[in-house]
């Protein structure tokens, strides 16, 4: 399927229904990468009747090329590199240590702003399905499997609407289960894909997590037994 999706929401109900064979359990979390993957797993959350938070993933940019990533880092103090981009950067490993504090700092505060005090998810021993609302190179996803798998998840579900045929086949074999609807030839960005790819604010993402949480109160698989 190449085509545009009318909204983040849109893909999320698209993917919720491919994934309808992990609605009503009680072992599945969805995560969203914030911010833009949150409106969209917030809808799968919704369908397949399963808690919600996000799992926060920054960046590390080039400094001077912020958007060429170097790798990125992730809950748990994991960190990615990219290992063709830092061989191209004078002074790597000073520079990306300046950075990574930069972003570590920035992911700390955003757990904080996005929980609004509520713990974060216990992740041992679940079925997790880490959604996103598009791939393009796959660092943030890769550095958000690869922390999802030293934290003790028994499943890692990659869901996505969109990416690249190349970064969809990578995840094929980090994940359990890789899901991309989409995976046009000629994939330049994910916004291209959506005809409105408007900015997820802060507070989306907040009012999303307050809503599922009151909704559909977090479970530990433990507490059912």
């Amino acid at each position: 399927m190449d085509r545009a999706f009318a909204n983040r929401s849109e893909a999320g109900r698209l993917l919720a229904e491919k994934l309808e064979k992990y609605a009503g359990r009680d072992d599945v979390l969805v995560l969203g990468l914030p911010r833009g993957g949150v409106p969209v797993a917030y809808e799968v959350a919704k369908r397949l009747n399963a808690p919600l938070d996000v799992f926060v993933v920054r960046k590390l940019g080039v400094p001077g090329f912020e958007e060429l990533a170097a790798g990125a880092i992730a809950s748990g103090g994991v960190r990615v590199l990219n290992e063709d981009v830092m061989r191209a950067i004078p002074h790597a490993d000073e520079t990306i240590e300046v950075v990574s504090a930069r972003e570590r700092a920035e992911l700390e505060r955003r757990e904080q702003m996005y929980r609004a005090g509520r713990p974060a998810p216990d992740v041992r021993n679940r079925t997790v399905i880490l959604v996103d609302d598009g791939l393009a190179t796959g660092a943030t996803m890769r550095a958000a499997v690869k922390a999802l798998r030293q934290s003790g998840a028994a499943k890692i579900v990659v869901a996505v609407p969109v990416g690249p045929p190349d970064t969809c086949d990578e995840f094929e074999q980090l994940a359990d289960e890789t899901l991309c609807l989409s995976t046009p030839p000629f994939f330049q960005a994910v916004g291209q894909y959506y005809e409105d790819f408007s900015q997820t604010t802060d507070h989306d993402v907040r009012e999303l997590l307050t809503s599922v949480a009151q909704e559909n109160p977090p479970r530990n698989p433990s507490e059912q037994e």
